[in-house]
């Protein structure tokens, strides 16, 4: 079974290590130029899942919360990581002034957090995935 597979079924960790090796399975597996949108509520791993994500793209330093600087940029070895959290975004005009375009060399990959605040900007092709938490404290993750 694939990593997209297992995503689209749903899949539930129980640790930070399991999202981290999670997001790095799936980072082998993504194609150049990939835009995933993490949906989810407050404290449900969506940087978690990026840190992990980040490691599998050959990126060696720390990966946190952009939420003030809107996105940061990671330089790997296997591609570029472009952080994003539109959490403080009023609507997805506001992206022109980031001109974050410039920053999409390929080979990247971008990661954006409360993709919904920006929802026409995201492109048609993204992968979604859900985050979430369930009753004994675990984090799940399903790809739509």
């Amino acid at each position: 079974m694939s990593i997209f597979d297992k995503l689209r079924a749903g899949v539930v960790t129980t640790s930070a290590a399991e999202m981290h090796a999670l997001a790095e399975t799936l980072a082998a597996a993504l194609p150049p130029d990939t835009t995933l949108a993490l949906h989810g509520d407050l404290g449900v791993g969506k940087t978690t899942f990026v840190q992990g994500l980040a490691r599998g793209l050959g990126v060696g330093e720390p990966v946190t919360s952009p939420t003030f600087n809107i996105f940061t940029l990671h330089r790997g070895t296997k591609r570029t990581l472009v952080h994003m959290d539109a959490y403080r975004l009023e609507s997805d005009r506001q992206l022109d002034a980031l001109m974050l375009e410039d920053f999409l060399v390929s080979p990247w990959c971008l990661a954006v957090e409360w993709p919904e605040k920006i929802a026409a900007w995201i492109p048609a092709n993204a992968l979604h995935l859900d985050l979430g938490i369930t009753a004994e404290q675990h984090h799940t993750v399903r790809l739509r």
